[in-house]
């Protein structure tokens, strides 16, 4: 950057002011200091990509300001099939949804930030004692590309996982890291989810953000959220292939 400042004082001394080179060196600067995007493409061909899916964005935990209201942030489900996306706002919502087969993922807590698969046997899961039975999630510690196959069945039968959220310590089934100082969530890499649907069959779900736009790096704790991206592909043959390149 310092070498492409001495040439640029150098060209001015050399160039008159009216010439067109001028012109391209506040973009020159610019360029130079954009942040490169080193991260992988998650466009696959295969894999369902859904960039900022809104959440409760009205919802506040300090003051009511901005249009935001200081209440929990109400509870939204996420169908995979179609990515329909169900709010629980009311006991009548509750009734209606929860105990049910027809949602996927379960949106919960700050930010949306917690979620379960939906699993009748966890009693702290949203859909406890409903109708999804034999559900599971296992967490492979791997990039989302590499998990190509979904684990044998004692695997997702001897599973704890139940809520993912924010990963306290490296044992943690959590999908990204909280600071306590500057109160900014931070994805945690290779972490992928291998899932047993309500339906019987198999998925990998990677949680990549919780910010709008989906920025490499936050460092302002006002940035718009929550809006995630995250991406998942469900096997439809009903096989352990999970394979998306």
């Amino acid at each position: 950057m310092e070498i492409l400042r001495k040439i640029i004082t150098s060209t001015r001394q050399m160039l008159p002011l009216h010439s067109g080179f001028l012109l391209l060196l506040p973009m020159l600067l610019l360029s130079c200091g954009k942040e490169e995007d080193t991260r992988p493409a998650l466009e696959d061909g295969k894999s369902t990509v859904v960039y900022d899916l809104p959440g409760d964005t009205e919802a506040s935990l300090g003051e009511a300001v901005d249009g935001k209201q200081q209440r929990p942030f109400y509870t939204f489900l996420f169908r995979l099939r179609d990515q329909r996306q169900i709010w629980i706002k009311s006991q009548a919502d509750s009734s209606q949804w929860l105990k049910t087969s027809d949602w996927d993922l379960a949106f919960t807590d700050e930010y949306n930030s917690g979620l379960y698969l939906n699993n009748a046997d966890f009693e702290y899961n949203p859909g406890f004692q409903g109708a999804a039975k034999n559900t599971a999630v296992v967490l492979v510690k791997d990039a989302y590309d590499n998990v190509t196959t979904a684990p044998a069945d004692d695997v997702f039968a001897n599973s704890t996982v139940n809520k993912i959220g924010w990963a306290s310590s490296e044992s943690s089934s959590g999908w990204f890291q909280y600071s306590l100082n500057t109160h900014i969530m931070q994805a945690l890499p290779n972490r992928t989810y291998v899932l047993r649907l309500p339906d019987g069959k198999y998925a990998k779900l990677q949680l990549i953000n919780a910010y709008k736009g989906n920025p490499q790096t936050v460092t302002n704790m006002n940035w718009p959220a929550p809006y995630f991206t995250f991406r998942y592909f469900v096997q439809q043959d009903g096989s352990k292939n999970l394979s998306t390149r």
